[in-house]
């Protein structure tokens, strides 16, 4: 039996017991136990691991990546990975020891010096290759990412698509890091500034874009002359292993960017240690918080980009048919986890007659596996994710909102065990409700109602969150009052998910961000880069000066 098994890995003298005793049944257990012995020293000499966990363990393990290689964590402590429309056992991420992190560091500190030196124009064309590499293999990255996280294939790709223009974009480097000079400031003196990079960097990123988050940090972070290391998501963490496997294959030299996996001791780590000069993060307000005081507190520049609770403010003007299909898309579509997902809507006047058809639009989309054809609205990440939006949603009706529609028991034949939730729309929510002040991540559109333009942009202005909002009208002059009035970063009209292309950058504000600088674009490059400024003396009368000047230089 597997118990006697482990007792004689454990004691073997309790074989030499067993051989002892001369019944036939028990000599045959004892030569089986002894093949069972011999080929779990085999195992154990051949992989470098301890016997029992040798035995035990079937399912793929994902490996740190340090200083060019994949490693095989020591750890004993597994977080399962699974399959959100199967629960299948997809692969088990390690809690990265102490001392693998530490080496994953002194990788990218040891990488750095010969890194940061490589001129512009080859880090350049490493980023091209690195491009050409995911538009090649966008459909297997899809395909990973759609099993792990959940979401539909055409979501997954379009995913995998915006991370792949930030780092076109950051193809762009001889142009964005260019620096500035002045000659002459003062007789025979000049003066110039220039950007160097920071250091050792770090990412830590979330589940919901396994793919584009990441490619939001480390491409811009690389390109800059930075080394990196980054702690993907433990939930689904694939994606972002194949896309470092690509940037090797594009040229990057080993350390230059590793991988280390883990949850809050792993971010501990990333947010105290002396070597990390810098950590970008996205994710919730919980944990962005905790990353911004204690990485901050530690000297380091942080770029925190957080909860959101993004409103559509639906005019009476606007085009019906446009806006209502807009607004199912962006509500309902990555299962709502999404940080720029539309959950929240304001129905101005009589645009609030047009809920029944938004209600009936809703109903049509195909709840299903994101891998299967046809599907729109995949499973949510967890069955505690699940969990939780059904209990938001169910504080709502009891605290007085109306369900129009409810995706609490919706089934998916074939995938009984997944952690669907189909779409589900509250109506009458007021601000003081739990639907309405957290933030749901779940295909669930909660409907505020508001008289005026005025109450509306009143009511979007005293929520905290300052992600992204929306507009649907029309009117040029109601569009104007509306993006001038609103406090809120990132401004769709009529445009639903106002993601900013990398030209610009993602500029989420208030309780939405934390830090100075953001994300991609102008600020991603000075996030990642600090300026030097040199100012420098050639006097042609030099050989002629007598004596050392004591006074305040005036630059004259």
């Amino acid at each position: 039996s597997w118990s006697a098994i482990k007792l004689c890995v454990c004691r073997p003298s309790a074989l030499t017991s067993l051989a002892q005793d001369p019944t036939p049944q028990l000599l045959c257990q004892c030569i089986l136990l002894t093949m069972a012995l011999r080929m779990a020293h085999v195992a154990r000499c051949l992989q470098g691991k301890p016997v029992w966990s040798r035995l035990m363990s079937s399912v793929p393990t994902t490996k740190n990546l340090i200083n060019g290689k994949t490693v095989e964590s020591s750890t004993s402590q597994w977080i399962d990975v699974r399959n959100p429309a199967t629960q299948e056992l997809l692969t088990r991420v390690p809690e990265s020891t102490n001392e693998e992190m530490l080496a994953a560091v002194a990788a990218a500190k040891e990488a750095l010096p010969s890194w940061s030196k490589t001129s512009i124009l080859t880090r350049q064309q490493t980023m091209f290759r690195f491009q050409h590499l995911i538009r090649e293999n966008m459909k297997s990255l899809a395909a990973a990412l759609t099993k792990e996280q959940g979401k539909t294939l055409a979501d997954a790709e379009g995913d995998v698509f915006r991370g792949l223009q930030v780092v076109e974009h950051a193809c762009s480097i001889t142009s964005l890091q260019l620096g500035e000079t002045l000659p002459s400031v003062s007789t025979d003196m000049d003066i110039q500034s220039y950007r160097v990079p920071l250091g050792v960097c770090a990412g830590i990123t979330p589940f919901n874009f396994p793919a584009m988050i990441p490619l939001w940090m480390f491409p811009v972070a690389l390109v800059c002359g930075n080394t990196y290391v980054l702690k993907p998501s433990e939930r689904d963490p694939t994606v972002s292993m194949m896309l470092v496997e690509m940037l090797e294959k594009a040229g990057v030299p080993p350390g230059v960017v590793n991988v280390i996996h883990g949850t809050k001791p792993a971010v501990d780590f990333v947010c105290t240690n002396p070597d990390i000069r810098a950590i970008s993060f996205v994710g919730s307000n919980h944990v962005g918080e905790y990353i911004y005081e204690l990485g901050s507190k530690n000297g380091k520049r942080v770029q925190s980009n957080m909860g959101a609770k993004n409103h559509g403010v639906i005019m009476p003007d606007a085009n019906k048919e446009h806006t209502l299909n807009q607004l199912v898309g962006a509500a309902f579509g990555a299962a709502g986890q999404r940080c720029m997902a539309l959950s929240t809507a304001v129905f101005v006047g009589d645009a609030q007659e047009w809920i029944p058809d938004l209600i009936e639009r809703a109903k049509k989309l195909k709840v299903a596996s994101g891998d299967q054809p046809g599907a729109e609205i995949g499973p949510l990440i967890t069955p505690a994710a699940k969990q939780r939006v059904c209990d938001l949603v169910q504080s709502g009706v009891d605290e007085g909102a109306s369900l129009l529609l409810d995706g609490r028991g919706v089934t998916v034949p074939g995938y009984e065990k997944g952690n669907f939730v189909g779409p589900t729309i509250l109506s009458n929510v007021t601000p003081n409700m739990k639907c309405y002040t957290e933030e749901i991540f779940g295909p669930v559109l909660v409907i505020l109602n508001a008289d005026t333009l005025d109450d509306a942009v009143s009511m979007v202005n005293a929520n905290p969150y300052g992600n992204g909002t929306a507009i649907f009208t029309n009117s040029g002059p109601i569009a104007r009052k509306f993006q001038t009035e609103i406090d809120v970063g990132q401004v769709g009209i009529n445009v639903p998910i106002p993601v900013p292309l990398p030209m610009f950058s993602f500029t989420g504000s208030r309780a939405s961000f934390r830090g100075d600088t953001n994300f991609y674009g102008k600020q991603g490059i000075n996030f990642y880069t600090q300026v030097k400024t040199v100012t420098s003396l050639w006097r042609e009368a030099d050989t002629r000066s007598q004596k050392a000047a004591t006074t305040m230089p005036t630059m004259r």
